[in-house]
C-alpha cells in the first residue's frame, strides 16, 4: 500500500517537474519573441545620411548659376527672393548639430518646404528630391509653414483708410482698365482627406473634400486678403461674406467713394 502511494506521489512530481519545464521553454521563447519585436530598427535609411550628395540643394546651386528661370520654375521665386526669405526664417526653423548626427540645415528646410507647396507633392514622393526621410518632412514643413507665416505676416496688409481704398482703384483704373476696382478676388479648392465624422461636411461640387482659400489682390497682385479654412461645400459667395473681408462690407467699414 505504502509504496503504491510513494510510487503514485513520485509520478505526480514527475509531472509537475516536466510542466515546470514546458512552462520554462514556453516563457523564454515568449521572452526572445518580444525582444525580437521590440529590437530597434536601423535609425536612419544610409542614403539619407548622404543627403549632401543626393539633395536638390546642389541642382538648385547649378540653376542658380545657369538656369535662373528654371530655378525660379523649381521655387516659384527667384534665388535672391530666396536668400532674403531665408534670412527671416532661418533663426527660427535652424537646429543645432548633435553627436549622433548633423542637423538639415535651413536652407533645405527652406527649399523642401517651397518645393511642396509649389507641387503638392506628397512627402512619400518629396523623399527622393530632398533626401529627407517622409517622417521629418511632415514636421520640417508645417514648422517651417509657421514660421514664414509668423516672418511674412505683416506684408499681407488690408487697407484701412479711403485713401489707401482710392490707391488701390485708382492702381486697377491705370493699369487694367477696371475704374472703382477695390481687388481682384478668387478661391481655390485645397483637397483634403475627409475628417472622420465629417459626413459631407467639406465635400465640394468638384466630387472631392476640400477647405477653400481665397485671396484679394491689387493691381500689382500683390495680397490684401487671405482667407483659409471655409468647408468645401459652401459657395464662392458664402466664403467671401464669411471672409475678413466680406466682414467689414458687411459692417460697412470699407470706406471709398465712386468719383
Amino acid at each position: 500500500m505504502h509504496q503504491l502511494i510513494f510510487g503514485s506521489q513520485h509520478k505526480n512530481i514527475k509531472r509537475m517537474n516536466k510542466l515546470k519545464a514546458c512552462l520554462a521553454i514556453i516563457i523564454a521563447l515568449e521572452s526572445d519573441n518580444t525582444k525580437k519585436k521590440h529590437r530597434r530598427r536601423m535609425w536612419i535609411k544610409d542614403w539619407f545620411k548622404k543627403r549632401s550628395s543626393f539633395a536638390h540643394d546642389n541642382l538648385l546651386q547649378e540653376l542658380s548659376i545657369s538656369a535662373p528661370a528654371d530655378y525660379e520654375n523649381y521655387l516659384r521665386m527667384d534665388h535672391l527672393t530666396f536668400l532674403d526669405l531665408l534670412q527671416r526664417v532661418e533663426p527660427l526653423i535652424k537646429k543645432e548639430n548633435t553627436i549622433m548626427r548633423d542637423s538639415i540645415p535651413a536652407s533645405n528646410r527652406l527649399s523642401s518646404t517651397l518645393r511642396f507647396l509649389a507641387t503638392g507633392q506628397s512627402y512619400e514622393e518629396l523623399k527622393f528630391v530632398t533626401a529627407i526621410s517622409p517622417q521629418s518632412l511632415g514636421l520640417i514643413i508645417m514648422e517651417t509653414c509657421e514660421a514664414l507665416i509668423s516672418v511674412l505676416k505683416d506684408y499681407i496688409k488690408m487697407p484701412t483708410t479711403e485713401d489707401e481704398w482710392k490707391a488701390v482703384a485708382n492702381s486697377f483704373a491705370e493699369k487694367w482698365g477696371f475704374p472703382h476696382c477695390l481687388g481682384a478676388i478668387d478661391g481655390k479648392h485645397i483637397v483634403i482627406r475627409k475628417p472622420a465624422g465629417s459626413g459631407s461636411y467639406y465635400y465640394n461640387y468638384k466630387k472631392s473634400f476640400s477647405i477653400v482659400l481665397m485671396a484679394l489682390v491689387n493691381a500689382d497682385c500683390e495680397f490684401l486678403m487671405v482667407d483659409v479654412g471655409a468647408n468645401g461645400r459652401v459657395s464662392d459667395g458664402g466664403v467671401f461674406m464669411n471672409s475678413k473681408f466680406g466682414h467689414k462690407l458687411k459692417e460697412q467699414k470699407v470706406t471709398y467713394t465712386y468719383g
